[in-house]
Order: C-alpha cells, then sequence, then structure tokens
C-alpha cells in the first residue's frame, strides 16, 4: 500500500507543479493592480469580486510552501504578491488587518478578524522561512501579534473574535497554525509559548470532556453555546485539529496530543457519507447529519489527518487502515479536481452525486497545497 500511497503522491503533485501552480499565478493574479483574485471561473478567468484578506494570505503561504515543495516557478515573485498587498492594502492602526477590499483596493470592511488574522500570521511565518531576507515580514507578524495579546486575550483564556458569535474554536486553530509556523521560521522567539495555550485550551474546552469531539461555538466561560450553536460539529475539524494537535505535540513534545487526535479522527470519521465516501460539512452533537454538501476542504483535512496518525500506529493493521484510508480520502479528492480546466477544482458535492459547477475558490489552494505537503512527507 506505500507503494499505492506513493504514487497517488506523485499524481498529486504532477497536477499540482503542471497545472495549479502555473494556472493561478497566470490567471489569478491581479498582474495589474496586485494581490490575487478570488474566484477562477470554469473558462480560467475572474469574475469581478470584493477580496477578502485570506484570500491574500492564503495565496502567499501556497507560493511559500511551493518553494519548499521544489517548484522551478515564480515562487519567490507569487509569494511576495499576496503579502505585500495584504500590508499595503489591508493594513490598518497598530498592524492589524482589515477584512474586505474593492478590485481597487479600497477598505470595504474594516472589521478586524480574528481568523483573518491568524492568517495574516501564517503567510508571514511561510514566506520569511522561505525568504529570510524579509525581516520587514517578522517585524510586522511581532507587531500585529502584540496587538491580538493587547486587544483579544480573554481572562478565562483564549481570545475573542470580533462579531456577535465572540467565542468561537476555528480561529484558534488557525492561530494556532500560525504560531507553529513561527516556532519553526523563528526558534529562538516566544511563540511556542503561546501555541502551547491555544493547545490546551482546545484540549480541556473546545473538546467535549465526555465525548472527545470538537465544538465550535461557545459561551464566554467557554461553555457550549446556547442553542443550536452549541451543538455543531463539523467533521472536516475533527480531521484538522487532529493533524495540528500532532504537529504540535511534535514540535512542543506534548504526548497528550496523540490520543485526543486519535479520538477526533474517529469522530471525523462518523461524518463521512459512505455513497460518496466524502467527509460531510456538519453534525449534530449526536452525530446526525445537518448539512450533508460535502466541502472540499474537509477531505483534504481526512487525508491529512490518516497520514498524520501513522508514525503512532501501534499495529501493522492499524497502520494498513490508515494508509487505506488516506488513499480513500485522496481518490474521493480527485474527484473535486478532475475539472475541464486542469488546475481549478469543484468546492461542493451534493448528496445527488453531483459537483456543483461553479466558480473556483482560492481559498481552498491553501487546504489542497498543506493536503499536499502531507503526502510529501508521508513517503518521504
Amino acid at each position: 500500500m506505500l507503494d499505492a500511497l506513493r504514487a497517488g503522491t506523485q499524481r498529486y503533485e504532477n497536477w499540482l507543479t503542471e497545472c495549479a501552480l502555473p494556472l493561478w499565478w497566470n490567471n489569478g493574479g491581479d498582474h495589474s493592480a496586485g494581490g490575487y483574485y478570488e474566484l477562477l471561473s470554469p473558462d480560467d478567468t475572474p469574475p469581478p469580486t470584493n477580496r477578502r484578506a485570506r484570500v491574500q494570505s492564503r495565496q502567499s503561504y501556497v507560493y511559500a510552501q511551493a518553494g519548499a515543495l521544489g517548484w522551478n516557478g515564480p515562487w519567490r515573485e507569487a509569494a511576495a504578491h499576496g503579502i505585500d498587498y495584504l500590508f499595503s492594502h489591508y493594513r490598518q492602526g497598530a498592524g492589524e488587518v482589515s477584512t474586505l477590499v474593492s478590485p481597487q483596493g479600497v477598505v470595504l470592511d474594516s472589521a478586524h478578524m480574528l481568523y483573518d488574522q491568524a492568517f495574516a500570521l501564517l503567510a508571514t511565518a511561510s514566506v520569511y522561512r522561505m525568504m529570510p531576507e524579509r525581516g520587514d515580514l517578522k517585524i510586522e507578524a511581532e507587531a500585529l501579534f502584540k496587538v491580538i495579546l493587547e486587544t483579544r486575550s480573554l481572562p478565562q483564556g483564549g481570545f475573542r473574535e470580533s462579531g456577535d458569535k465572540a467565542y468561537i474554536s476555528n480561529p484558534h486553530m488557525h492561530l494556532l497554525e500560525a504560531l507553529l509556523a513561527w516556532c519553526e521560521a523563528d526558534p529562538e522567539g516566544n511563540w511556542g509559548e503561546y501555541a502551547d495555550r491555544v493547545a490546551e485550551l482546545a484540549l480541556t474546552k473546545f473538546i467535549d470532556a465526555q465525548g472527545g469531539f470538537l465544538r465550535e461555538f461557545f459561551a464566554a466561560d467557554w461553555s457550549p453555546a446556547p442553542g443550536a450553536d452549541g451543538h455543531v460539529v463539523e467533521p472536516g475539524h475533527q480531521f484538522e485539529w487532529a493533524w495540528l494537535l500532532l504537529a504540535w505535540g511534535k514540535i512542543r513534545g506534548r504526548a497528550e496530543a496523540v490520543p485526543a487526535a486519535q479520538t477526533l479522527y474517529l469522530h471525523g470519521c462518523r461524518g463521512i457519507d459512505p455513497a460518496r465516501d466524502a467527509a460531510i460539512h456538519a453534525m449534530d452533537d449526536s452525530f446526525a447529519v445537518t448539512v450533508p454538501t460535502a466541502r472540499l476542504w474537509a477531505q483534504t483535512e481526512r487525508i491529512k489527518a490518516a497520514l498524520a496518525l501513522l508514525p503512532y500506529a501501534k499495529d501493522k493493521s492499524t497502520k494498513d487502515a490508515l494508509i487505506q484510508d488516506a488513499l480513500q480520502g485522496m481518490a474521493t479528492l480527485w474527484r473535486y479536481l478532475d475539472t475541464p480546466t486542469k488546475g481549478l477544482w469543484y468546492d461542493r458535492f451534493e448528496p445527488d452525486g453531483q459537483f456543483v459547477v461553479e466558480p473556483s475558490p482560492a481559498s481552498t489552494f491553501y487546504h489542497i497545497m498543506c493536503c499536499i505537503l502531507c503526502m510529501r512527507q508521508a513517503v518521504a
């Protein structure tokens, strides 16, 4: 099965380097005004839309990681193209980035979402690690994180999100991801201390103490949110947190990450629709399906979690089962990428077995790239 995993990984790497990376740079980058477009239509042209900060950060991450993978295309230019646009058009005040700008770069939504700050931190770490001459990015990241600590820290632990729903696990997940990226890019920094705090909050509050599954929305004391929000369970986030906690455990030497990740993975698998072999979007905490659409990103997280758990398999049968699930996830994910224009993707897979034909969201490329990196690491 390892040979099948290697062959599958090579297939994805070929698609990435020959199709997706060139297409999203040539057609997905705005080479006149700067930055990246939100979408590419099925005919590989960008429809006119406003632009979220997270797309600029994610595309910068993608192209920095393309350099790490050895892509011989213009990854340096492409990575800088997004991160420079981000800080020149979205940066406000003491360093936080706004949420949305127009195609002309005019701020349309000045809200500072924690989610967007987390991706700005991830992008700066990824680009700085590959381009250490960009010391300005380390300065930007330190200033941004200082603002986060000063304005969003909660006495009960964690950080406040902007908007009506202020207590959410998802932005913490990406903040943890960014902090771990900075642990690798700047080993002398104190990023790991804060990564520990976020991971410990996940282990003690976000993950249900009895069931071992992760919730999305909370009250101010980090108990489940009142109403339907407090019962939301997303299979993709069970997988994504499993992968991330394992990364934290490895970097920070925290063994308690492993059993938590193993349990999260099993709960994520409860959200795989056997008819489509695809992870659906949402369940409730009785594991009844509430949103049956299967988004692309959740499929990448299934693969990442299965591969990340491989080193912790205690016997051959467990290891074989994880490889088999990764292979099945890779086969499902390929269906999303099997589009008439190679390098684009379908985002939504419906219960009737049909993909929604619509423009491909640039924001999804981050998930695909991270998944391919995990494949590469698993077969190295």
